[in-house]
């Protein structure tokens, strides 16, 4: 039981992030793919009206954050709203961003949205050796940003390419493409494998720190490209 009294840091047993007034956290809930429908957004709004948060926040992450609560009301906003916690904090995959591809988008030129939800019902929460995030676009122009992602998917006319290694942040760097032209049973197979690999790093390393230290095609040999 965590008490209510000023807790200096983030609440990892609470899905809670301390915000900058060093007095109350913000919360995420889950959303797969950043697709939500009316009731959820409804439940949101209510609850985030409720426990008086300061504000609504569309992540990078394409969640809704509910910004400025209580340390006290957290249990009581997260058993309301009665969704998984979004992946925010700890050494493990925190998201899935998926564009709309050609289930929504003119443009789409292969299915992120499927690929997208298959990996985030797989992995996404997974414990790993550091933070992860996995990209998936369904055309060139990138929305979910898939070549800045640890683990990035990019549709083409002739299917997936695939890139590894990419982050943003204090060391950005850009993801390598290590294959090109997936089946989505291709690439939910290499990202496996991929992901089977890193599990079993000795170092809390991103992959593009792994990728640095090994090399790309020791990297490449290790996971069967």
């Amino acid at each position: 039981m965590v008490s209510h009294e000023y807790v200096k840091g983030d609440l990892p047993e609470k899905a809670a992030i301390l915000q900058r007034d060093g007095e109350t956290y913000a919360i995420a809930p889950h959303i797969p793919g950043g697709i939500v429908y009316p009731e959820t957004l409804r439940k949101i709004a209510d609850i985030a009206e409720k426990y008086g948060a300061a504000a609504l926040k569309i992540t990078s992450a394409q969640r809704i954050a509910i910004v400025g609560l209580k340390e006290e009301d957290l249990d009581a906003a997260w058993g309301e709203l009665n969704l998984k916690p979004g992946a925010a904090i700890g050494l493990c995959v925190r998201s899935v961003k998926i564009c709309p591809g050609t289930t929504f988008c003119k443009r789409g030129k292969q299915d992120s949205v499927g690929l997208g939800l298959k990996l985030d019902e797989k992995y996404h929460g997974m414990q790993l050796p550091s933070k992860l995030k996995i990209g998936v676009s369904g055309c060139h122009n990138s929305c979910s940003e898939p070549i800045i992602k640890d683990i990035g998917l990019m549709g083409t006319a002739k299917g997936f390419t695939l890139s590894v290694g990419g982050s943003a942040g204090p060391r950005p760097r850009l993801g390598s493409v290590v294959a090109k032209d997936l089946t989505e049973e291709q690439a939910l197979d290499l990202v496996e494998k991929i992901i089977n690999f890193y599990k079993k790093y000795p170092k809390p390393r991103r992959i593009g720190e792994v990728i640095d230290e090994i090399g790309l095609e020791k990297f490449k040999e290790e996971v069967g490209l």
